[in-house]
């Protein structure tokens, strides 16, 4: 028994230690050291190195852009800016464990994942970390896959990009456990037809240990009839806690439908999200004799509608509706009409061009004009 502890330390030793190698020459190196040592300790196990370690990948992105605002100041001001600075690694231990850290540069250096997740079966995974909310479809994706220059106001202030409670952006990320899976295959062609997430989160967002010892509960159900179409159904059950310790609730739900097609690049996607909570900044502390109160309403609600569509092999453009109201009436609404073309002449290359049009409630004097251009660039 202390042979096969030994051996199964040194295999992972030799892993972890030397698996950045990148030519033929070093892997056909290793693959002889993990099999002279299993031969040496453990003659009757057949191992590979791949089955103790992956060699991990390392990758990263850069965003950067230049925006016009018609507003004074508005948007941070006119002029060339960093977005986005990132570096990953991820891979896998023992096959069935597989890890993922994210930092960012851009700005203060902080961490953005760091999650470990066990994934043996498709239907069953089980992730631990700091990580995405599982709450709408846009808020897990990628800002390279979004089509437009930013995500929407249904992700931005409901899923933790600058919270409608008061919380500062976190990515749409927060740290705690989740529980997901893929089953009910097609017999046509084989795509699973039924998604689940569930998961169990601080409150407090990335880098930030609980404030208030109750935890958030966010979960989503999408089904998908055909290939490339999924409905789904999200829930989010919480409380977040703000300056000044002021708490508030933070429960929603939302429906969305998203098609994203592999064979015609043909992309759709639609929202609807409702809110109930009040902002941190709406409370009124007692003074002069007045109790506390809340300024505003606790109730908001955001909805969008984004299409996608090929106009050459690598030219795309999407046209977006997005709309937002701060407390569910028409006077606190936001609405802004976005045009946005994509070249993206290499994979891992992007060129985009995009212009906004903004109207705050109901009339015409409360509106402004953006226009941005974006590079993308991966490794």
């Amino acid at each position: 028994m202390m042979k096969k502890v030994l051996s199964i330390f040194a295999l992972c030793l030799l892993s972890l230690g030397i698996s950045h190698a990148e030519t033929t020459s070093d892997e056909a190196f290793l693959d002889t050291t993990y099999k002279t040592l299993q031969d040496a300790v453990l003659p009757h196990v057949k191992w590979k190195r791949s089955d103790v370690a992956s060699v991990p990948k390392v990758g990263g992105y850069v965003v950067g852009t230049y925006k016009y605002d018609s507003q004074s100041g508005g948007n941070g001001g006119d002029g060339f800016g960093l977005r986005f600075a990132r570096l990953y690694v991820d891979g896998s231990i023992m096959r069935d464990f597989k890890y993922r850290v994210q930092l960012e540069f851009c700005g203060t250096p902080h961490i953005k994942d760091a999650t470990l997740a066990w994934s043996h079966w498709k239907e069953l995974e089980i992730k631990v970390g700091q990580f995405k909310r599982c709450f709408t479809f846009e808020n897990p994706m990628n800002p390279w896959d979004i089509g437009t220059g930013d995500f929407s106001q249904v992700t931005k202030k409901f899923a933790g990009m600058g919270d409608r409670v008061g919380e500062v952006t976190m990515g749409g990320r927060d740290l705690g456990l989740q529980v997901q899976g893929d089953a009910f295959p097609s017999p046509r062609d084989g795509h699973s037809q039924l998604h689940y997430t569930a998961g169990v989160f601080n409150g407090q967002g990335i880098n930030r240990k609980d404030e208030n010892h109750r935890k958030d509960f966010i979960g989503n159900l999408q089904w998908s009839p055909v290939r490339d179409l999924w409905i789904g159904a999200f829930g989010w059950v919480g409380r977040w806690v703000g300056p000044n310790a002021v708490s508030v609730d933070r429960n929603r739900y939302g429906f969305g439908v998203k098609y994203e097609g592999r064979d015609n690049n043909w992309s759709a996607r639609a929202e609807y999200v409702r809110s109930y909570g009040h902002k941190a900044a709406d409370y009124v502390a007692a003074t002069g004799g007045q109790p506390a109160r809340w300024a505003g309403g606790d109730k908001a609600d955001a909805w969008y509608v984004t299409v996608g569509v090929p106009v050459w092999r690598w030219i795309k453009v999407y046209a977006k509706y997005d709309a937002y109201r701060d407390y569910a009436t028409w006077d606190s609404m936001h609405t802004i009409y976005s045009l946005a073309a994509n070249l993206q002449p290499h994979k891992n290359l992007k060129l985009q061009v995009q212009y906004n049009f903004h109207q705050l409630g109901t009339s015409t004097t409360g509106c402004y004009h953006q226009a941005w251009v974006q590079t993308y660039v991966r490794f």
